[in-house]
């Protein structure tokens, strides 16, 4: 099993604060098991990935596919949704930085596309 099929297996875990964003080593090696897609923010804060769909009905599906997951997960990403594309922003707001519940909600996040 892969890093990435691994993070898909995995849960989130509640993140109330009080811990420390993970380590910049953490976060590049975290980064590795994710599609190359994605991107890290210049502060190494957050992870971003654009999305591109035909048409706004598949757009909206896949927001909506994706606001499922974000509940189950108790993990919520920032979103742009545009005319036939989604940005999609994952980042721990209670600690202002990345927890691996970002990693795990990002590698769910490109199964909704499988």
């Amino acid at each position: 099993m892969g890093r990435r099929d691994e993070l898909v297996t995995r849960r989130c875990k509640p993140c109330e604060g009080g811990v420390p964003p993970l380590a910049a080593d953490a976060v590049q090696e975290l980064m590795k098991a994710l599609d190359p897609a994605w991107q890290l923010s210049a502060d190494g804060k957050r992870i971003s990935r654009t999305f591109e769909f035909a048409s706004y009905l598949r757009t909206i599906a896949f927001v909506n596919a994706l606001a499922w997951l974000a509940e189950a997960e108790g993990h919520h990403p920032d979103l742009q949704v545009h005319y036939g594309k989604v940005v999609c922003e994952w980042w721990t707001h209670a600690i202002d930085g990345l927890s691996e519940n970002d990693f795990i909600c990002a590698a769910k996040t490109d199964r909704l596309l499988a």
